[in-house]
């Protein structure tokens, strides 16, 4: 199971939000570029990207660090918040970024995101976030009415990459996964399922892993140091 260190940019900085609210956030750095070789130099594989900035605006606000951060490692990096013309898709893939996340287009256009998943294919990944079930969009400012793993059947066939699957109740909490949720969704999909929200311990990496996900992406936990890298990495293997 593949372990994502989360890098969360804000205004240039690198932060943490609590169940995605913009008034509760914590900075941890405010050289993203250092933070994500910090995260390599101690064994990290890859590196989840989230321009939260963009997610609020609907555009990419934090270009300048995701490019710095991308020619400052050599492993995969992905990127959500705000990828929301074919234009962006193109211009970010061609920075350097190996996959790009979309969320709110996914919901509110999904034949757009078909087209855009078969223009580049294995490239994009479907990001469901959801608040008890239901999806939440534009940065998690608002819920529609759509279930979460209606959503993911919608896509069925199509050539993505994998589905992220947040909780948002969960996210910044470090209080534990929702397994049930995560192990729903999985098998829901022919997909690669990657768990976000709440990842703390140990214990949480090995279950997750037990319900059949592909990867998992924290961020608290590593920040805080209640979870090493080494060891989430070790659990995971």
């Amino acid at each position: 199971m593949e372990i994502w260190p989360a890098i969360d940019l804000w205004g240039g900085k690198c932060v943490r939000l609590k169940q995605g609210d913009y008034r509760r956030e914590t900075v941890f750095g405010e050289d993203p570029a250092a933070m994500a070789r910090h995260w390599v130099e101690l064994g990290a594989e890859c590196l989840h990207l989230v321009d939260l900035d963009g997610a609020r605006d609907g555009r990419p606000s934090n270009l300048a660090s995701v490019r710095a951060i991308v020619q400052s490692v050599d492993v995969p990096c992905e990127l959500g918040g705000g990828i929301r013309r074919e234009q962006t898709i193109r211009e970010l893939l061609e920075l350097g970024l190996a996959r790009l996340v979309i969320g709110t287009l996914a919901v509110r256009q999904p034949d757009w995101f078909r087209r855009m998943c078969r223009e580049f294919p294995g490239s994009l990944v479907l990001g469901i976030d959801a608040r008890d079930g239901r999806v939440a969009t534009e940065g998690w400012l608002q819920t529609s009415e759509a279930g979460a793993t209606d959503l993911a059947r919608q896509f069925t066939g199509e050539p993505i990459a994998a589905v992220i699957y947040t909780d948002i109740a969960s996210d910044g909490m470090m209080a534990g996964p929702n397994i049930t949720a995560m192990a729903e969704m999985r098998s829901t999909v022919d997909l690669p399922v990657v768990a976000s929200g709440g990842i703390t311990t140990k214990e949480d990496i090995t279950r997750l892993a037990a319900a059949g996900m592909a990867g998992c992406i924290i961020g608290r936990a590593l920040y805080e140091g209640t979870l090493t890298l080494p060891d989430a990495l070790a659990a995971a293997g």
